[in-house]
C-alpha cells in the first residue's frame, strides 16, 4: 500500500472520529441551561436537574456545582433516575454533595432506574445524608407553595391521589408537582399550578418517529416528549435530562438543566 493511500485512510478515519464526537459525544458534554417562565407570582427560581444517570453522565460534579452557583436558584428539584446499582453510590454521593453543598433547599423524587435497586431505602438514606428530602407520593407545605412529589409511574409506584392528600387548597398557595415519568399527568385528578418531570431525555436520539418504535407511554406517542405543555389540570414541563440511558451518547439533543422562573 502506498504512503498516500495510508494517509488518505488515516485522514478519513480521523474525520470520521471527529464527526462521531461532534454528533454523539459533544451534545452530552455541552450542558444547556434551559430557561422557562411560568407566571405563578412567586418570584422564585427553581433549578430542575433530571436523569443524572451517574453511570452514564459526561457532566462533572464540579461543573454542575458551578452552574448552580452562577444561577443562584431558590430551590433545586431532582426529578429521578440517579443510578440502578449500589456500586455507583460513591459517585452519586459526589454529585449530591455538589448539589446540596451550595446551601439551597433540595427536594427529590425517584425514577424507574432507581426502582431497580433491591433496597430503595438505601438510596433514600443516601439522600438523607446530604439533607435532601425524597418525596414518595406525599406533599409538603413550604412558605410560598405546596410541593407534591409523585413516585415513578412507569414502574407502578405512583399514587397520584394520595400525593395530594395533605394539600390544603384553602391556603390559596400554588401547587407545584415534581415527578419522573410525565405520563402520570393523565392520571392526576386534582388541579395543580405547575408540574416538572423528566424520563424521556428529549428522545436522546433526535430521530423522526423514535417513540413510534420505542414505547414510552401515551404522551411521547402523541409527540409530547420535551418542553412546556398544557393539560386540563395544569401546565407541565418535560426536561431533556442531564445524563444518558442505555448508551452513553446523544444525537442532536443536548444535556439540560432547567431554570424555572415562577
Amino acid at each position: 500500500m502506498r504512503m498516500h493511500d495510508i494517509a488518505a485512510i488515516i485522514g478519513t478515519a480521523s474525520a470520521g472520529a471527529v464527526l462521531f464526537y461532534l454528533l454523539f459525544i459533544f451534545p452530552a458534554q455541552w450542558l444547556k441551561v434551559e430557561r422557562v417562565r411560568e407566571p405563578l407570582g412567586l418570584g422564585i427560581r427553581v433549578l430542575q436537574i433530571s436523569d443524572l444517570h451517574v453511570d452514564m453522565l459526561r457532566i462533572s460534579s464540579g461543573k454542575l456545582r458551578r452552574v448552580i452557583e452562577r444561577e443562584k436558584p431558590d430551590y433545586i428539584f431532582l426529578t429521578g433516575d440517579y443510578t440502578h446499582t449500589l456500586a455507583d453510590f460513591p459517585k452519586l454521593g459526589r454529585y449530591l454533595s455538589a448539589i446540596a453543598g451550595v446551601g439551597v433547599p433540595v427536594y427529590a423524587v425517584l425514577g424507574n432506574h432507581d426502582h431497580q435497586l433491591a433496597k430503595i431505602s438505601r438510596m433514600v438514606g443516601l439522600f438523607d445524608q446530604y439533607g435532601i428530602r425524597v418525596l414518595r407520593n406525599e406533599s409538603l407545605e413550604l412558605p410560598q407553595f405546596h410541593l407534591v412529589g409523585i413516585d415513578n409511574d412507569s414502574t407502578g409506584h405512583s399514587r397520584a391521589e394520595a400525593s395530594f392528600q395533605r394539600v390544603r387548597e384553602q391556603s390559596g398557595k400554588p401547587i407545584i408537582v415534581i415527578t419522573h415519568d410525565p405520563n402520570v399527568v393523565l392520571k392526576i385528578r386534582r388541579d395543580y399550578d405547575y408540574l416538572m418531570s423528566g424520563h424521556l431525555h428529549g428522545k436522546q436520539f433526535n430521530i423522526p418517529f423514535f417513540f413510534k418504535f420505542k414505547h414510552k407511554g401515551a404522551l411521547p406517542a402523541r409527540g409530547i416528549y420535551k418542553g412546556l405543555h398544557r393539560h386540563d389540570r395544569g401546565p407541565f414541563y418535560i426536561s431533556k435530562g442531564i445524563g444518558q440511558a442505555g448508551i452513553n451518547v446523544r444525537f442532536l439533543v443536548r444535556s439540560e438543566v432547567t431554570l424555572h422562573e415562577l
